[in-house]
């Protein structure tokens, strides 16, 4: 057979498609298919990832730009031993509760910060000092819970009483005394969410109980 014949031959059996079965297109078009899902699944499932990572942050940015403790009135409280106009603070009260929407709040890992033109003093709740509605030996702030179930977390429908005794002297020795005309700011601090922030001007003269 002379070579040009055999070209022929050649070239019509590479163009010829009418081996190519149903069965390999099948074939050919489940792996198209399967490809594609495996692909969707992939893009699918860093999505929904995505997400939820997104969906974790705002929550936890929320709770933490939130309060989760206020004030139960407007008013704090002066315990003054020593009355009139040269007077000083013995301690301060004040009663707070939780937000509507907040989280339980757990005093013993609570915090309070006392800021006056003379200091700056913060401090943990002293668990091995302190003793919960009577304070203890030097205690510098303890708490009481007025309506609730006596435990250390301030919750729902909850009140609690705090009481900060500035003559202690990790008080003292940090803030001074607390004598009328003074501009006082008070922080609560929760172990997470944002502090209640109390700021104060004493009035000009004291009285043993005296409400500001």
């Amino acid at each position: 057979m002379k070579s040009g014949k055999v070209s022929r031959v050649v070239n019509r059996i590479k163009k010829d498609d009418r081996g190519f079965t149903g069965l390999e297109a099948a074939i050919i078009l489940i792996a198209f298919v399967t490809v594609a899902a495996v692909f969707s699944y992939v893009i699918l499932g860093a999505g929904f990832f995505t997400t939820q990572k997104s969906k974790k942050v705002i929550a936890t940015g929320v709770k933490q730009a939130s309060s989760s403790l206020t004030l139960d009135g407007q008013y704090i409280y002066l315990n003054c031993s020593t009355p009139g106009s040269n007077g000083k603070v013995d301690k301060i009260y004040f009663y707070v509760t939780q937000t509507a929407g907040g989280s339980p709040v757990d005093l013993n890992k609570t915090s309070i910060k006392i800021t006056t033109s003379k200091g700056y003093k913060q401090l943990f709740y002293d668990e091995s000092n302190c003793i919960p509605g009577t304070g203890g030996s030097n205690c510098a702030w303890w708490y009481e819970c007025i309506i609730g179930d006596d435990d250390n977390v301030v919750e729902l429908n909850e009140k609690y009483k705090i009481v900060i005794n500035v003559t202690s002297t990790v008080w003292s020795s940090a803030i001074g005394e607390l004598n009328p005309n003074e501009k006082i700011t008070i922080e609560v601090c929760p172990p997470v969410g944002a502090s209640l922030s109390i700021t104060k001007t004493l009035p000009p003269s004291f009285t043993n109980i005296t409400y500001v």
